[in-house]
């Protein structure tokens, strides 16, 4: 139940020592509400003087507050540490996040991210306020009262004893399915999040191809399975309920039917008898209260798990060993053996624990890269000057993965000589020199809830306002911009909303034609999610843009091909073919098999 990774959180250690001593004086608390209750009542029952009762219920009384302050202050206490650290986490996750970039948040999933960071973390807050102080009264109340009732009754002692292992056995069967069916929920709650997430951001590629509802079927066979899972997991924690209620209750009952019985045959007397019965339901409430939220905070575990193994994915830091240079037609960039995975032990850091166990969304993840793996092996390639690139392949075959292993996004397994820019060799292309070369435009721009100015001038923040209208002018943005009653200072929202995919596109194109120092151009799909008319309309537009660049263009519209000066073609993460598009054309078989559907003439 406990990550050893929790003891690593901030001040655990003085945490647990603080809860240590919260659960002794909770046990003394308990202790004494059993002594001066059992003495009133005998009390009463042998017709004491009514000072005599009312000492001890009023003792009894103080006892019980006592147990109620300590129970609120530890409340309260967990309560501030689980909202601290979760913060901290918040923190760190966004640092990772931001510092993991592409390769990360491609490894995790988006969805997975997203519920990360909000769910999530509700989950883990929840999780921290209960487990450690439910272990800690586990570890500690329990044995106080033993001892005591030993003292008292060994018969009785030892009842109580032999049932606590049996307790923990029925325990430990039923949480570790609670676990294994909790593990799979997440799992489940977590890949329904990624579809909805990626259903989201395509649904304009749903809806062009005509695939929006057969999505929708997806999302909702995921969201069915979600719900039987949850029901799944409630059937074992409600069995679990009923099987430490039921064995609790019948070890109290026998050791109310010993008392009885020595109390019948005067073995036993009244005030020692009446402490163990009264003792007893308390020895098994901290075992009763930890198995009741074993099951509330099964999915806290999986989340802060889950958080661990984001914290502890190994993020490659930006080098600056390429020196200052600019890109023309003289600039090389050489490609050597390259390969990628996200699976790599050096890469995939959801790997198996020493134990051969891995979180649900680990199994989860591990299931889907091996559907869609888009690795990349043994890449060679050879770039110079103003090229331009076409890169074609089936949905998986390893476009993207290229275009962000270019972009310096993710590394390749491999630690040195990967790459070779104007004689300079490198391990990785995550370069400051390098990415200041080229402009990145994918198949969804990212757009930041700000003005469109602010969105446009993205790679040039200090543009002049002519280089603005210069560029604005260029991606075919007049119109539109004139349209708006605040022009250029019209704010949109993240992602873009509140503008078209076309106009998203637009203005990536406008950031492109700003950055004219930048010689690079990383297209990976522009127009995928775009009409044929509105890729129509844009492609008169960039093509003014490729010239004098080093143009890479990851498509599957196949017509760009007649505006490329080389071709790619990628199946399985490997260059299956390359050369230029009209020699493809006659001797390339993937090539053909690719571009059968064209019309004739479309080369």
């Amino acid at each position: 139940m406990i990550d050893k990774r929790l003891f690593k959180l901030p001040k655990a250690k003085i945490m647990l020592v603080m809860l240590a001593g919260l659960a002794v004086l909770q046990a003394f608390a308990i202790l004494g509400q059993g002594i001066f209750l059992a003495r009133a009542i005998v009390g009463s029952w042998n017709r004491h003087p009514f000072s005599f009762i009312a000492i001890n219920v009023l003792l009894f009384f103080i006892m019980y507050l006592l147990r109620q302050a300590i129970s609120w202050f530890q409340k309260w206490y967990m309560n501030n540490y689980a909202h601290q650290t979760t913060s901290l986490l918040r923190s760190q996750l966004l640092d990772k996040i931001y510092h993991g970039g592409i390769a990360l948040s491609s490894r995790v999933g988006t969805g997975n991210l997203v519920a990360m960071l909000l769910d999530g973390m509700d989950e883990v807050s929840n999780y921290l306020a209960l487990i450690f102080p439910k272990i800690i009264a586990l570890a500690i109340i329990p044995w106080i009262l033993l001892i005591y009732i030993f003292t008292l009754n060994a018969l009785s002692g030892w009842i109580l004893l032999l049932v606590f292992p049996l307790l923990i056995l029925f325990m430990i069967i039923l949480g570790t399915a609670a676990q294994a069916r909790a593990s799979k929920q997440y799992a489940g709650y977590v890949k329904l999040q990624n579809h909805f997430v990626d259903a989201l951001r395509g649904l304009g590629t749903l809806k062009v191809l005509g695939l929006a509802k057969k999505y929708g079927q997806v999302v909702y066979k995921n969201s069915e399975n979600y719900r039987k899972q949850t029901m799944k997991v409630l059937k074992v924690a409600i069995l679990s309920t009923f099987t430490l209620d039921f064995f609790t209750t019948l070890s109290i009952a026998m050791i109310a039917m010993f008392l009885g019985i020595g109390l019948i045959n005067g073995n036993l007397i009244l005030y020692p008898s009446l402490i163990i019965l009264i003792l007893s339901p308390e020895y098994f409430l901290p075992i009763r209260d930890f198995g009741n939220d074993f099951h509330a905070t099964l999915n806290g575990k999986n989340a802060m798990a889950q958080m661990f193994d984001v914290l502890s994915f190994e993020t490659t830091t930006q080098e600056d060993q390429l020196p200052a240079f600019t890109w023309d037609q003289g600039s090389t960039l050489t490609v050597n053996d390259v390969s990628f995975a996200y699976s790599h032990e050096d890469q995939d850091k959801f790997k198996v624990n020493k134990n051969a166990k891995m979180t649900g969304i680990a199994k989860q993840k591990q299931t889907e890269d091996k559907h869609y793996t888009d690795e990349l092996s043994h890449i060679n390639l050879s770039l110079h000057g103003y090229q331009k690139v076409g890169i074609i392949g089936p949905t998986g075959a390893g476009k993207t993965t290229l275009m962000r292993l270019l972009g310096g996004f993710l590394t390749p397994i491999e630690k040195a000589n990967n790459f070779t820019v104007n004689n300079t060799n490198l391990a990785q292309l995550d370069q400051k020199n390098w990415q200041n070369q080229f402009t990145y435009i994918p198949q969804e721009p990212f757009m930041f809830a700000d003005t469109i100015k602010s969105n446009i001038t993205f790679y040039k923040p200090d543009a002049t306002q002519v280089e603005i209208d210069q560029a604005v002018h260029e991606a075919g943005l007049d119109n539109f911009i004139a349209s708006l009653k605040k022009g250029l200072d019209t704010p949109i929202g993240e992602h873009g909303r509140g503008i078209s995919g076309g106009q998203k596109q637009r203005i990536a194109l406008a950031r492109a034609f700003l950055a004219k120092d930048r010689k690079i151009l990383f297209l990976d799909e522009p127009t995928a999610h775009l009409d044929i008319e509105t890729e129509y309309e844009l492609k008169k537009t960039m093509q003014p843009l490729m010239q004098n660049h080093l143009v890479l263009f990851a498509t599957h519209r196949l017509h760009w091909l007649k505006d490329m000066d080389w071709c790619l073609v990628i199946e399985d993460g490997k260059i299956v073919e390359q050369g230029r598009p009209e020699d493809l054309a006659k001797n390339g078989t993937e090539f053909r098999k690719l571009t059968e559907p064209l019309k004739e003439g479309a080369l």
